[in-house]
């Protein structure tokens, strides 16, 4: 190496030397992340608590990362999980394979799947990244019904999917979703 390189690597670390020093007092002081930032995903619900979710298994397709696993099953009259023929019975996501790039939420038909703001996924054992559907899906609001049970917002599966696209600001769980009250 020359000197002329030397002298040129020293004049970059004494620049450095007297910069201030930015220290971010992680975890006592929380930035907000940015609003659109990909942070852990979430399972839906209806207003009536019925999962969105109905097991077709895009978003497992459409894993680049395969991350997702899903296994579907049908829906009974007697223990009907969502409004569709089809649940979502076993839903995985492996955070340690997981790279946060969106294209399942992309692929998901029913927008049961989105991502959510938060960020603090590390833990102590790897067994621990492996998120399984109880721990994805969104937590029961006022009003909401834990499921299995009948469907509540109409008499068939298209009062819930065609019935949320005719009226998109007054479908009946809107307000649930705005922070408002129950439907």
């Amino acid at each position: 190496m020359s000197i002329g390189g030397t002298l040129k690597g020293f004049g970059v670390t004494f620049s450095h030397m007297f910069k201030k020093v930015v220290t971010e007092e992680y975890p006592e002081q929380r930035k907000p992340p940015a609003p659109r930032y990909h942070g852990r995903h979430i399972l839906n619900r209806w207003p009536d608590g019925l999962e969105k979710c109905i097991g077709c298994e895009l978003c497992a397709w459409a894993c680049p990362a395969d991350a997702i696993f899903v296994e579907g099953a049908d829906n009974t009259e007697e223990q009907r999980f969502s409004p569709g023929e089809r649940y979502a019975q076993t839903y995985q996501i492996n955070y340690a394979r997981c790279i946060f790039c969106g294209l399942c939420i992309e692929a998901c038909p029913t927008r049961s799947l989105t991502m959510s703001n938060e960020y603090e996924l590390a833990r102590d054992n790897r067994r621990d990244l492996i998120f399984t559907k109880e721990m994805l899906l969104a937590p029961l609001l006022p009003g909401m019904e834990r499921p299995p049970h009948d469907m509540r917002l109409g008499e068939t599966e298209k009062d819930y999917y065609v019935g949320a696209l005719d009226n998109p600001g007054t479908s009946a769980g809107a307000e649930h979703y705005k922070g408002g009250g129950q439907a």
